[in-house]
């Protein structure tokens, strides 16, 4: 969704894209869009002792045209198992919704929750009812079923491939060698 932001908030837009790129975020890394500067996303970082431990999340903020008197929407754009979180991707904290201050906020802070719900979701305000009912029913079944979830969605894919391939050619080069 492409929104014509004013050049005022660009530049808002772009000082906080670069306060984002200095800081060390805890579990965060952001991944910038040169040819467009409102297209914010971070890779989260699965939290220890989370069922979502060893994943990497793919975020998206969305601002819209009148940003920052509203505020942006977050989204997940790697699937997860979450109570706060729809099956859809759409993120509910209090930080994006009636929490917000226009004239207080910066990007880091933005995806620091994002990060913390991971820790600490709530499991009252759901937006996944099932993740909601089965973390206050069955933390354990919760747990087992989010931690699934990450494995098959969010885990980083092992490239072993092209090491096989490349050891495969080696070994076709050193017979090929000793035939001469």
């Amino acid at each position: 969704m492409e929104i014509e932001l004013n050049p005022r908030v660009l530049n808002i837009l772009a000082r906080q894209v670069n306060r984002l790129q200095q800081e060390n975020l805890e579990g965060v890394k952001p991944i910038l869009n040169e040819d467009n500067i409102a297209d914010v996303q971070a890779d989260i970082i699965g939290p220890e002792e989370t069922p979502y431990h060893g994943g990497i999340f793919r975020c998206k903020l969305e601002f819209p045209a009148d940003f920052p008197n509203s505020p942006p929407k977050g989204y997940f754009l790697t699937k997860i198992f979450h109570p706060n979180i729809s099956n859809g991707g759409e993120i509910c904290v209090n930080t994006l919704k009636k929490d917000w201050n226009p004239t207080n906020w910066s990007l880091s802070n933005i995806l620091q929750v994002v990060r913390c719900l991971l820790l600490e979701p709530f499991p009252e305000s759901a937006l996944n009812e099932e993740a909601g009912r089965m973390f206050m029913e069955n933390y354990q079944e919760y747990f087992r079923y989010a931690k699934l979830y990450t494995s098959i969605h969010a885990m980083p894919k092992a490239v072993h491939a092209p090491v096989r391939k490349m050891q495969t050619q080696l070994d076709y080069i050193k017979k090929w060698i000793r035939r001469v």
